[in-house]
């Protein structure tokens, strides 16, 4: 049903309907009886191991919409060679050779089962505002980076996405965090360059930037892992 509403939908009203459900599935929980939200649990629990067996469907989602620009920047050939992991992808493989991960692999924070300094680049698009705590996912992500490999972070943009400067997003009621490049803004705005240098030992900030060709609203951030 997903893949047919993207193909029929403008993508502003698939967004919408995308986090809708998000909300939806949220006051589900809330006002059911015990045992009848256990059944809808059942069934996405079903739906996580026909991922994790089969895998998922192809989708086109933040990834595909600033494949454009990365091209014409010569970004795959720099950041994105030899193996890697796209955590959160969603069927959206920033590259077709590298690994995707998702929630039916387990929690994006701990990565838990892949070894230390196992990929040439890390990448992650629009799931680090999803996750709880900041500093052990960039540290999990960190530690199975190689060295001389790239960190790849591409997130919304307070200002371009939300258009709001406090929790609960108005666009996704998951998200738990808002980001902006350089500036921290309490309570709920993280500068992603200030918490690259908080949390991560032994880097290089490559480059940080503000992304809105083609209909992104994001900000992109390349870091490297020094020997």
């Amino acid at each position: 049903m997903g893949k047919r509403l993207r193909k029929l939908l403008p993508a502003k009203a698939y967004e919408f309907c995308s986090n809708f459900s998000c909300y939806f599935k949220l006051r589900l929980k809330n006002i059911l009886p015990a045992e009848i939200y256990k059944f809808f649990s059942f069934s996405h629990q079903f739906k996580l191991i026909r991922r994790r067996v089969f895998g998922r469907a192809t989708s086109q989602l933040e990834t595909t919409k600033a494949r454009p620009r990365r091209v014409k920047e010569g970004f795959f050939e720099k950041y994105c060679k030899g193996s890697g992991i796209d955590i959160g992808y969603g069927g959206d493989l920033v590259v077709p050779n590298c690994q995707g991960w998702d929630i039916e692999h387990g929690d994006a924070q701990y990565l838990k089962g892949l070894e230390s300094d196992n990929f040439d680049f890390v990448y992650s698009s629009h799931t680090l505002e999803h996750l709880i705590n900041l500093e052990v996912a960039l540290k999990s992500w960190w530690n199975v980076l190689r060295r001389n490999g790239y960190l790849i972070i591409y997130i919304p943009h307070r200002h371009l996405y939300e258009e709001k400067k406090t929790l609960p997003s108005a666009k996704n009621p998951d998200h738990k965090h808002f980001f902006l490049v350089e500036e921290d803004d309490p309570p709920d705005t993280v500068g992603v360059v200030p918490l690259i240098k908080r949390v991560l030992t032994n880097h290089e900030i490559v480059y940080a930037k503000e992304c809105s060709e083609n209909g992104e609203y994001s900000i992109e951030i390349v870091v490297r892992k020094h020997c």
